[in-house]
Formats: C-alpha cells, structure tokens, sequence
C-alpha cells in the first residue's frame, strides 16, 4: 500500500492530512490503515483520559493514584512508539534528541 505524510498532535488528538489544518507535533509516513490505526489511538488517549479524571473527581479511597495513572501511561507510551515507527526521519530525530525514544 501507498504511504502519505500525516501530521500528528498528541495534544490536539488529532491525525491531519493537511499541516496547516491545525497545529501538530510530530511528521509519520503511514498507510491508509496504519493513519486510521494511530487516529484509534488518538480517540482511546482520549478516553483514557476522561477515565482518569473521573477516578480522580470521585476517587475511590483504596485506588491509588499511580494505578489511576498507569492505563493513560501505557497508552500514550504505545502511541509514542508508533509514532516513532511510522515517523520521518526529523520526526525521530526529534524524539532522540528530546529523550522520549529513550524513554519508551
């Protein structure tokens, strides 16, 4: 399958086609399913999110904040290293010389 240049923003949780659309963080070459796949995991970011807020809202009181905290890490660790996968050449310089490849 053909591979196209998407534009990833963690923060915006977003996977955009055209750069100048929005603001974006990281540069992937990705097929068709592999974009629908990190667009997944952009929309699951999202509801690992609003899950933690929620335990924190109304917090259990023998939940700790570390297992609150460990799905939504494990997650954005997992969409960090198919960025990296998939990213240009600057895109994993970028996440070398920041430190986060290491860190995954």
């Amino acid at each position: 399958m053909e591979k196209r240049t998407y534009y990833v923003s963690i923060q915006g949780r977003s996977l955009l086609e055209d750069p100048g659309a929005a603001a974006y963080e990281w540069e992937v070459e990705a097929t068709r399913q592999e974009a629908d796949t990190l667009s997944h995991m952009l929309e699951h970011l999202s509801e690992k999110e609003e899950s933690g807020f929620l335990a924190f809202t109304y917090p259990w009181p023998d939940t700790p904040e570390g297992e609150v905290n460990r799905s939504y890490e494990s997650h954005l660790n997992t969409l960090y290293r198919e960025i990296y996968r998939l990213g240009t050449a600057e895109t994993r310089t970028q996440m070398e010389r920041s430190g986060l490849a290491a860190q995954l």
